[in-house]
């Protein structure tokens, strides 16, 4: 894949629907890491799925026959936390309504659940949600707190078909309570910017490849990076109809980026 008068030297990469769905890899991982590797580019993995640590990752690519290290790793929940860290440096008591690698997150930021005088608000993608989950939240976010949101997917692509994400539990809050979250994940640019920060690269050098229009080429668009549309994910040709910005290549899946 060529992109004329750029030198690509770097690459950030979504892991739902691109690298993978659930469990189920979708090309031959060995093989994708290894081109990257032969063709010079260094690989970061930036996904707006808050659920897993960057430990549940790394070992998730190694049961793939991968290895990353740490630091090729972001996620909206570490977003999240180092959001919250700006506004709140000596962290403290806060509403968690979210995933065990979101607590984490907070945890390793000195912040810790509380119903006792919180100071914000804080909720992502939770699997055991429920409604009384949904109406704490509410009545808590009502007072008046800052509330922070780990991402706006409103789905994400499983072998079973799309199923729904950590956006509409965030619709259902909005809806609610009349309050918009700040939100950490992609298309918002803080995970495209660590990444490039880690990686030593410049914008114009790096590849955003994703399988969300909304998300990984909107944010990538907006980061001044070259994008990649790929199709195992949640959009298809036909949502690019009436997209903008259009994304820089379209492919089938990632194993087609070194063909």
């Amino acid at each position: 894949m060529n992109f004329p008068g750029n030198q690509i030297r770097g690459a950030i990469l979504d892991m739902d629907g691109v690298l993978w769905r659930a469990n189920q890899p979708i090309c031959d991982l060995p093989k994708l890491f290894s081109d990257f590797l032969k063709n010079g580019i260094t690989v970061t993995l930036a996904t707006n799925n808050g659920t897993h640590t960057v430990e549940e990752y790394i070992n998730k690519l190694a049961s793939f026959g991968v290895k990353m290290d740490v630091w090729q790793i972001v996620t909206s929940s570490m977003a999240t936390a180092y959001m919250v860290k700006k506004d709140f440096p000596e962290g403290g008591p806060v509403y968690v309504m979210g995933s065990p690698a979101l607590v984490s997150f907070l945890t390793n930021e000195n912040f810790f659940h509380s119903i006792e005088n919180p100071q914000a608000v804080i909720a992502g993608l939770n699997w055991d949600v429920n409604y009384q989950m949904l109406k704490d939240t509410s009545l808590m976010i009502q007072k008046g707190l800052p509330f922070y949101f780990t991402n706006l997917d409103p789905s994400y692509p499983t072998p079973e078909g799309i199923v729904p994400g950590a956006g509409s539990i965030l619709a259902a809050l909005e809806t609610s309570t009349g309050v918009k979250a700040r939100l950490a994940g992609k298309p918002e640019p803080y995970l495209f910017e660590v990444a490039i920060q880690r990686m030593g690269v410049a914008p114009q050098e790096t590849l955003v490849i994703g399988d969300r229009l909304s998300t990984d080429i909107l944010g990538g668009y907006n980061a001044g990076c070259k994008t990649v549309f790929v199709l195992t994910g949640v959009n298809t040709m036909d949502d690019l109809t009436d997209w903008q910005p259009q994304p820089d290549h379209v492919i089938g899946d990632i194993s087609q980026l070194f063909d």
